[in-house]
């Protein structure tokens, strides 16, 4: 049983076949899986740039979480094991170019991410916590752009790293609250033009200019968020202040390390984050609500019920 984009805006949920388990594999019985309101949004609407495998009918989601319970010749020593699986390209008839939002997956071994039990559903955030951390290579920001569950994910990390507590600005009043040891304030509320370094997860690609203005020389402007639309910048602003413009992609290997460290050792707490839990039966309504209410900050698909 799958979640399937049949095209933009048709979503069905259907079984699917799977492909046969190699050697190398594990097979992992999904028990949650994150709806993400970037790039899935995108697949869904039909608005994502043109990646490598992407089409239709696919199987979207990269955030589950569940147990090996069966696996090839070569990784029986790992079946009982919970792990997070970041996407999968396991179906004999629909694309993988995410793949996680189904109730079997066969995966890699390496693909199966070992992680506590004990994290519950609020172990679909591995990844985006690992993002987040990613975010941060630069260095901590001063300055976060869009509170939702990303922006929290760095304001949570910039104060764990023992870096002072980031401003936070955010414009929708339904994620103007939350707040864990930082300021939340609406970006025409802050009159300060020497930010060391902001980071941008709002996807608003008309930000930039805004962004460089308020920069201090030598400042530094991550864009950590999936933009639909081409970003550009007037020149002489970023002259004067000497503006380093820096992307951000997805986590690292060494990224995930660190969260499964910060989290395991409670430097880290995930907790708080998932706003929204249903159902899988209940996704064709799940998706909407993920993708249109402010209010929900992270919607999680609950697949034990499901056979």
């Amino acid at each position: 049983m799958a979640v399937i984009f049949e095209a933009p805006h048709r979503l069905a949920l259907r079984s699917l076949a799977l492909n046969a388990p190699e050697s190398g594999d594990v097979i992992v019985e999904i028990v949650w899986s994150g709806i993400s309101t970037g790039t899935e949004k995108l697949l869904f609407t039909g608005k994502m740039p043109n990646f490598p495998g992407m089409g239709y009918p696919l199987v979207p989601g990269y955030e589950s979480v569940g147990r090996i319970v069966d696996s090839g010749s070569e990784c029986k020593g790992r079946i009982g094991e919970w792990v997070f699986v970041p996407g999968a390209n396991c179906f004999a008839d629909a694309r993988g170019l995410f793949g996680g939002s189904a109730r079997r997956l066969v995966v890699p071994s390496a693909r199966a991410l070992p992680i506590d039990e004990s994290w519950g559903s609020d172990g679909v955030l591995f990844a985006l916590a690992a993002t987040a951390l990613h975010a941060m290579a630069g260095g901590a920001p001063d300055l976060i752009v869009g509170h939702g569950i990303l922006g929290r994910l760095l304001a949570r990390l910039t104060i764990a790293s023992g870096a002072p507590a980031p401003t936070v600005w955010e414009i929708n009043p339904a994620r103007s609250a939350g707040a864990d040891g930082y300021d939340i304030v609406h970006p025409d509320a802050d009159e300060r033009r020497d930010y060391r370094s902001i980071c941008d997860v709002s996807g608003d690609s008309s930000l930039l200019d805004t962004l460089i203005g308020r920069l201090g020389k030598g400042g530094e402007v991550t864009l950590a968020g999936f933009y639909q639309q081409p970003l550009s910048f007037t020149f002489p602003p970023a002259f004067m202040r000497e503006a380093r413009i820096r992307v951000a992609a997805e986590w690292g290997p060494d990224d995930l390390v660190a969260i499964r460290a910060m989290v395991s050792s409670g430097a880290l707490s995930l907790t708080g984050l998932v706003s929204h839990v249903q159902p899988v039966a209940d996704a064709t309504s799940a998706y909407p609500t993920a993708f249109t209410d402010p209010a929900c900050l992270k919607m999680i698909l609950d697949w034990s019920a499901c056979a």
